[in-house]
């Protein structure tokens, strides 16, 4: 059993870490903390979670709650002091730092559906049965999010062309069978 959950762990841990951390529209603060806990719940029920159709988008949905609850307590409490991470995860995600924004400000849903896709490479099914909405539900999502991420990162016809962040969206959306 250590050894399964081991290599799993091993094997998704960068993955769980980048889609949660598009998920959660820039919110860097608590993503380390969620993945590590949603990891430490499969580890305890792996006899469970590992006969789930997709432990993968199990430990995705357990994070991305995780890092929800955590941001809805924090937001009642007074901080007194800011979140200073040298390297907030968003960074060592390589993603355009445009492509990053545009993303951040994508209604939560899109966000999920786009981070669970494209970042997470789950399949339409294993996205819908993660968010709890059906198939049809994931393809709007995606096919809205990425067309608002093409209109925010082209540029007008009066502004210097600059590819990059549309190469991305572009290549995101072809990885994802669109």
């Amino acid at each position: 059993m250590v050894d399964d959950f081991s290599d799993f762990y091993s094997s998704r841990k960068d993955r769980v870490l980048r889609v949660v951390g598009a998920a959660s529209g820039g919110r860097d603060a608590g993503i380390e903390d969620a993945v590590a806990e949603a990891f430490a719940r499969a580890y305890a029920g792996w006899s469970r979670v590992s006969r789930h159709p997709d432990p993968t988008a199990w430990v995705m949905l357990t994070a991305l709650n995780i890092q929800r609850s955590w941001w809805r307590r924090i937001r009642r409490e007074v901080l007194v002091s800011t979140f200073s991470d040298p390297a907030p995860v968003a960074d060592r995600v390589d993603v355009p730092a445009a492509v990053q924004s545009a993303i951040a400000e994508l209604p939560r849903r899109q966000r999920e559906v786009l981070a669970f896709r494209l970042l997470g490479d789950l399949s339409p099914a294993a996205t819908a049965a993660a968010l709890r909405i059906s198939e049809s539900t994931v393809s709007v999502h995606l096919s809205r999010a990425l067309a608002t991420l093409r209109a925010r990162l082209t540029p007008a016809a009066d502004e210097p062309a600059v590819r990059a962040p549309r190469d991305a969206v572009d290549q995101a959306a072809r990885a994802a069978g669109r």
